[in-house]
Parts: C-alpha cells; sequence; structure tokens
C-alpha cells in the first residue's frame, strides 16, 4: 500500500541537483534564492541527495528553508554514499560537481545507511525527510559489481531504511535510480512506496521504463519522474540541447530531438512545457522533478507547467513516431 507522503506529492518538485553546483559553480545567494522562491510560487517538494555537491545541496536547502514551518514542505533524500575530505592524494573526483575538497564512495551497508541519515538530517536542519531514496544500485553504475551491490540492498540498506521508516525518520522509502532493470529486480523482494526514475519516462523516451511503470501500477508504487528534459536535450526552447544522458548527445540522437521541436513548431507550442507535462499523464507518476538552479529556472519550469498545450499535439507526435502509440498523455 502506497504511503500517504507519496500520494501527496505536488505535479512538479524541485531538484537539488544543481544548486550542488552540477557543472558549473552556482553563487550561494542564488541557490538560496532559487529555492525560496519556489515555495513562495507553491513549489512544496525538494528532492536532494548527499552525493549532489557533497552535501552542498543538503546545506544549502537547510539553509534555505529555516525558519519555515516544517508542514509548509516535504523533502527526499538519498542513501548509498558516504562523504569524505579528498586530501589531494588521489586524482579529483570527475563527478560533475564544482566541489572541491570533497568525494563520496559507495556504502550500503546497514551502518553506512544509518550514518548517511544521520549526516543529512544536520545538513537540512530537520528531524525527518518524507521520502528516503537508496541511490543509484543497478548495472549502468556498478558494473560486475551488481549482483554484490543488489544482495547487500536487500539484505541491508532496505531494511535498515524500513526500520528508520518505523521510527518516522521518513515517512516513505524507495530507490533513486537512471536504469528500470534493477527495479524490476527489487520489487518482487522488497516493498517499497516510491521509485524516483531519472531520464526514462520521458516525452523522449518511454520504451525501457514501460515494463515497470506496468509494475508501478499493480504494486502501487509512486514514480517520481526525474530528468524531464533528458539531461537538457529538450530543455530549451528553440532547439535541441547538447547533452543527453549526462553526456554529449550523438548525430542520431539531436536528429530525433530537432523532430519534437519541428511537430511542437507547428503548433506554436512549448517542447520544454510539453516536456514537463508529458510524465503526469501516467497515473503511476506522483510528481515530476526538475532540477533548478535559479530564479529564472523556477519561473520557467512553473510557467511551463501551467502552459495549456493544443489537445491534438500529443496525437501529432503519435503520428511524427516520436511518442509511443499507447504513450498516457495529459
Amino acid at each position: 500500500m502506497r504511503k500517504p507522503v507519496a500520494r501527496q506529492l505536488p505535479r512538479l518538485s524541485f531538484g537539488g541537483a544543481p544548486i550542488g553546483n552540477l557543472y558549473a559553480g552556482v553563487e550561494e545567494r542564488d541557490a538560496l534564492d532559487a529555492v525560496r522562491h519556489a515555495l513562495h510560487l507553491g513549489v512544496r517538494h525538494f528532492d536532494t541527495a548527499p552525493y549532489y555537491g557533497y552535501g552542498l545541496s543538503e546545506s544549502r536547502l537547510g539553509t534555505a528553508l529555516a525558519g519555515v514551518p516544517r508542514g509548509d514542505y516535504s523533502l527526499s533524500t538519498k542513501v548509498g554514499r558516504l562523504l569524505l575530505d579528498a586530501d589531494g592524494s588521489a586524482p579529483a573526483a570527475d563527478d560533475g560537481f564544482a566541489v572541491q575538497g570533497h568525494r563520496a564512495v559507495f556504502d550500503y551497508s546497514r551502518d553506512g545507511i544509518l550514518r548517511s541519515v544521520e549526516s543529512s538530517l544536520r545538513r537540512l536542519g530537520t528531524d525527518h525527510v518524507e521520502i528516503l531514496l537508496l541511490h543509484d544500485i543497478g548495472a549502468l553504475t556498478h558494473g560486475a559489481n551488481h549482483a554484490s551491490i543488489l544482495r547487500q540492498a536487500l539484505d541491508e540498506a532496505l531494511p535498515a531504511m524500513a526500520e528508520l521508516c518505523s521510527q518516522g525518520v521518513c515517512g516513505a522509502i524507495g530507490l533513486g535510480v537512471n536504469e528500470q532493470d534493477v527495479c524490476l529486480q527489487v520489487l518482487p523482494e522488497f516493498p517499497l512506496d516510491v521509485i524516483m526514475l531519472a531520464g526514462r519516462y520521458t516525452l523522449f523516451e518511454q520504451r525501457d521504463s514501460a515494463q515497470l511503470m506496468a509494475l508501478a501500477m499493480q504494486q502501487d508504487v509512486a514514480i517520481m519522474a526525474a530528468g524531464p528534459y533528458n539531461s537538457g536535450l529538450l530543455g530549451a526552447d528553440d532547439a535541441p540541447g547538447d547533452t543527453y544522458n549526462y553526456a554529449a548527445a550523438d548525430q542520431a540522437t539531436r536528429a530525433r530531438a530537432q523532430r519534437f521541436y519541428d511537430v511542437c513548431g507547428q503548433f506554436g507550442a512549448s517542447v520544454g512545457a510539453a516536456a514537463l507535462q508529458f510524465p503526469l499523464g501516467h497515473p503511476a507518476v506522483a510528481t515530476v522533478v526538475c532540477g533548478l538552479r535559479s530564479m529564472t529556472e523556477v519561473d520557467s519550469a512553473v510557467r511551463r507547467l501551467q502552459t495549456a498545450l493544443p489537445p491534438t499535439l500529443w496525437d501529432q507526435l503519435r503520428q511524427a513516431g516520436v511518442l509511443d502509440a499507447n504513450a498516457r498523455t495529459p
């Protein structure tokens, strides 16, 4: 049975990776202003992780939300990594965060989970989070170590998270991943309330999430659809972006993305608005998590979510062969 907190998520959630200096530095004042502006505009859920800027995203969220009544917003954070100081004896990690002096190591042990949560709560300035997610398990991340990591997740990490849930430290538990397969492996073995799936159920692609979306419906698991722009590919107003799946987009990917712009252009519709609204057409999706780093980006996301789109747009995308024929649409 899905926990009530998962049912109560707003349509739009603030993704906290960018204010952890993802790809580029964000000034402290700009990060805090973005969070507070989102709250002012009615965004009520904020997602983060220790990994995002090695604690910087959590700390900035904690600072920005300090003094706000705790019942006025909800939080999700993640476990699965511990943060360490970088002593300079090893090459700096290339994790995409413009942050010096820190590094992250995987730790899915029971002790690692408990230590991670304790540190996260301290940075966030709270005694609980609404959702706790196990971060980045799966073959995509761990390769040959996947089987042993999965076993430890099932034997140690998830039971520890369930225990924290029973203690009121979190309201719901789940996974935060970029791939479908590991979700299909975990769901038959351990009850979950929610799954954050990044980049796999989007306007640009649905194929690699179809099984999970069906299973989520059967098991009443809430889906947090993250990465709605596929790492920026569909994020701009005028043309495809240069990145996809956190890397440079190849020519074929950009060409397919251009077809979305061509069809939306026929209707005078915003591709970004379509990308942000599309996941919400599926009944398993509880919220769309959009990474935001500035007040301008917050304004854009809120406006896109509220923009009326022509109902025939979705059929035209189907006819163009870029949207799955059976895709659920708003």
